[in-house]
Order: structure tokens, then sequence, then C-alpha cells
């Protein structure tokens, strides 16, 4: 049996599907339960690693190495280190908030929490995996649950949003495919260890790692989602039903960002200092203000949240590419509290679609009178989104912006300005739906349920906590970060990229 808490994580999501799968058709109160009961194990380990998790390394933790295709030198490899440790316990935390968020789901409710289950799982697998067939198996295992969650229990344009989300991770995973292969015929003997790859990163020549690297970024880039590879995000959220819409924003994005950094950044240096500042700074900045200004126009509440995600993770990018012990930081820390912060925007988007069927901004009003205590989280969540001080979003954001001016000051400036966009949309949006006269069509609305509630709770007290205590996960992530900092800088130095990375950046 296995005892690494990492494979229970990856696997009972698995079981769980199974027997999902084994239970009566019409018994829909039992596939919710144990499609819950099957999600807390993983909440509670998660726990448990959060606690004997030691902070003081940088070195793979909870490591389990067994070979699966040894001709082929392929292995189930698994292990975590502080900039994955982060996001096992955000996929953990999400799970069982979204299966409650799921609880009104009536149409095929077994083929919605088993393929739910097996999406958790190759989310999972993805922040576990440490050999990159490995990888890349559970990446490609997540789109098709992926697909089939947006393409049956989506809205009116499900089947288009789907095909678009299949499609354009596809052309994403070829690319990766082929960086893949030629890491693993370029090292003899060939191997798919990532450890290994990235011991091996100085024989990589400066064209490989350039090529490599492009390959992946794209890869990744398009998960993120970046400019331009942005445009199946909005299709996608709109058309999901809620809680996918939560494990979307919440987790999946995230896994870009996290492939950049536990492949690109360690494995090929070089190409990270070459192109820091032309794609990753560049684009993040772009993206911050870009996706702010695309989120102000819009007229549907769940578009408006899908746009601010794409600003939001314009910081990630941005304060990776700094390559400062702040940015890289504050990179990761955001990844979680964009985690957290968007999880309860799109739960709140759910609550009031469900009352009233429909997102129009303009078609509300008043709504802060009708249901006081619904509004009372809208307002928390809204300024969470902001980065308001005290709350989680706004020390990721500080911490970002503090590491990109030391490479990057002109971009900073303006990656700062959208600050002012999204106060401005969110605010804009907070009066057209809650505040002002009530709509006399939704006078009865009910207020939010205590089940809703409950979805919402662990959420909030995270962004209130880390708003005020965040070392709570910087502890976590800072020397397994300031590590993998330090090897892109060295390698970069001792190619001799480190200097013209500077003077790149110091002539714009």
């Amino acid at each position: 049996m296995p005892t690494n808490p990492l494979t229970w994580m990856i696997f009972l999501p698995l079981l769980g599907a199974a027997v999902i799968l084994c239970l009566p058709r019409d018994n829909h109160s039992l596939v919710k339960w144990t499609a819950l009961a099957f999600t807390i194990p993983a909440l509670l380990l998660a726990i448990g690693i959060y606690q004997g998790f030691d902070r003081t390394t940088a070195q793979m933790q909870y490591v389990t190495k067994i070979p699966w295709i040894p001709s082929f030198n392929i292995e189930y490899f698994v292990g975590i280190d502080g900039l994955s440790v982060t996001m096992v316990l955000l996929t953990a935390l999400i799970a069982p908030i979204c299966v409650a968020a799921s609880w009104e789901i009536d149409k095929a409710p077994k083929a919605y929490f088993a393929l739910f289950l097996v999406l958790i799982a190759a989310m999972m697998g993805v922040f576990c995996a440490l050999d990159f067939f490995l990888f890349f198996v559970f990446w490609e295992v997540m789109l098709l649950p992926m697909y089939f969650l947006i393409g049956i229990w989506g809205g009116p344009r499900r089947e288009y949003a789907a095909i678009k989300f299949f499609l354009y991770t596809m052309v994403g995973s070829v690319l990766m495919l082929i960086a893949m292969l030629a890491l693993y015929f370029h090292n003899d003997p060939h191997t798919f260890d990532m450890l290994k790859l990235a011991e091996a990163r100085s024989t990589y020549s400066s064209t490989f790692q350039s090529l490599a690297w492009l390959a992946l970024f794209i890869g990744f880039a398009i998960k993120i989602p970046a400019f331009p590879f942005h445009t199946w995000l909005p299709d996608a959220h709109v058309e999901a039903p809620t809680a996918i819409s939560v494990i979307l924003a919440g987790v999946l994005l995230k896994m870009g960002t996290y492939g950049i950094l536990r492949v690109n950044f360690p494995i090929l240096p070089e190409g990270t200092l070459r192109y820091a500042f032309w794609l990753l700074a560049a684009l993040g900045a772009w993206n911050i203000v870009y996706g702010a200004l695309c989120a102000m126009a819009q007229k549907d509440l769940k578009k408006l949240i899908a746009y601010s995600s794409i600003s939001h993770m314009g910081y990630v990018m941005f304060g990776m590419a700094s390559l400062t012990a702040e940015g890289i930081d504050g990179a990761v820390l955001q990844m979680f509290n964009h985690g957290t912060v968007t999880a309860m925007l799109f739960l709140l988007v759910g609550v009031i679609y469900d009352r009233a069927h429909h997102r129009n901004i303009d078609g509300f009003g008043g709504l802060a009178s009708i249901m006081p205590v619904y509004t009372a989280w809208v307002a928390l969540a809204f300024f969470a989104a902001m980065g308001l001080p005290g709350l989680s979003a706004f020390i990721s954001e500080v911490l970002v912006l503090l590491g990109g001016w030391r490479n990057y000051p002109g971009l900073t400036a303006v990656a700062a300005s959208a600050v002012v966009l999204t106060a401005g949309y969110m605010l804009w949006a907070m009066q057209r739906v809650y505040l002002g006269k009530p709509n006399e069509k939704y006078l009865n609305l009910p207020d939010i349920s205590p089940r809703e509630i409950a979805t919402l709770v662990p959420l909030g007290i995270i962004v209130i906590v880390l708003g005020v205590y965040p070392h709570a996960i910087l502890d976590l992530i800072d020397t397994s970060l300031q590590h993998l900092n330090g090897t892109v800088l060295a390698a970069g130095k001792a190619a001799g990229a480190v200097a013209s990375a500077a003077s790149g950046a110091a002539a714009h």
C-alpha cells in the first residue's frame, strides 16, 4: 500500500470516480455525498503536509520514485517543494468547495461528479509529478473531463466553448511534447527525470535552450492564458457551470505559470534570462492592463471576472520575470491568492445566477437591500480582488511590483497603473448591481443560503488571514523559490547571459 500522502491525494479521487460509476443512477444524493467524501481526505492530508513541511530546505519532499516503463526510463516520480506545495494545498482546498457548489446539479450527476474527480486527480498529478512524461500524462488527462464538463453541463454555447478550450490546449500540448522529446533524447542516458534534466542544463546549447524554451512557453502561456492566447478563457468561463468556473480560474490557470517555474526556469535558465524581459515581463504588464480594460467593457458579470483573471495572472508573469526575491515570492503568493479570491467571485456570481437566471450587470440594481448577507460577501470578494490593504491580494501584488521595479521600472509603472482600472471596474459593477434603487423584479429573491455560505467561509478566512499574516504561505515557498531564482541567475552568469539581459532591460 502506498504511504506517500501525495499518491493518496492523486489516486483517491480516481477511486472515487470508479465508486460513483457503480452507484445507482437514481440516487443523486448518494452520488453527491460520495463525491464529497472522496475530496475530504485530500484536504486532511494537505493540512498534514502543511504542518509537516520542512521550510528550511529547497529539496524535494514526500518523494516516491518507482519504475513505470523501465525500457524508456519512465518513472512514477512524485514529490513537492515550496513551489508545488502551495498548488497542492490550493487544489485540495478548492475540490470539496466545488463539490458543495455543484449540489444542485441534477443532469446526469453520476457522470458529472465522476468526471470532476478525474479532473481533480489530473491537476493534483501535474503539481506533484517530477517525471516529465508523467507530468505530460496528467496534463493531457485533465483535458478530457474539462471538455465534457463544459460541453455537457455548460450554457447555450457550451459546445463551442468546450471545443475552443480543447483545441487551444492541444496546440500547446503538441509544442510541449516536441520540447519534452528534444530534452529526452538530448541526454544520455535518455531520461524524463526533471531533476536530472535540470542538472544537465549546462550541456544545452544556446540555440537549443531558446527553441525549447519558446515551445514550452507557448504551451504554458495558452493555459495561463497570456495574450494573445487568451480568447478561449472568457468563452469557457461564461458557458461553464459555476463550480467548473471556480476550478478553472482557481486552479487550472495556475498550471501554466507553475509549468514555466517548474520546467523552463530550472531546466532552461539561459532561455529564461534571454526572454524574461521580452516575453514574461512585457506580456505580463500587457496582460495586467489589457485584462483590466476588457473587464471594464463587459456587460456580463461572469465575463467581467473572467477578464479580471487575465489581468491578475499578469502579475504572476511579471513577478516571475523580475528574477528577484520579492518578485518571485510575490508571483507564487499571487497564484495562491488569486485562486482563493477568484473562487469566491465565481461562487458569488453563481448564487445570483441561480436566482435571477441571468448575469447582465445592467439588469439588476439595489440587491444590497434585498440580499444584504450576500452583498456583504460580495463586498469582501470585490475589495480583495482590488488589492485592498489588509486582504491577501494586496501583499502579493505589492511584492510583485517591488521586485519588478528593480529591473523594469518603466513596465512596473505601467503595471501599477492598472490598480486604478481594477478599482474602476469592480466599483462600477458593485454600484450597478448592488447599490441604488432595488429592481422590482427581484424584490423577493432569497438571500444566500447556509450551504452557499459554507463554500465561502474557508476562502474568506484565508483572504483575511493572509492579508494580515502572509508569512503563513511565504515561509513555505521562500527557500525553494530563492534557490530556483539563484539557479537561473548562476547559470546565466556562467553563460555570460546576465550582462546582456540586464543591458536589454536597462535599454527599455
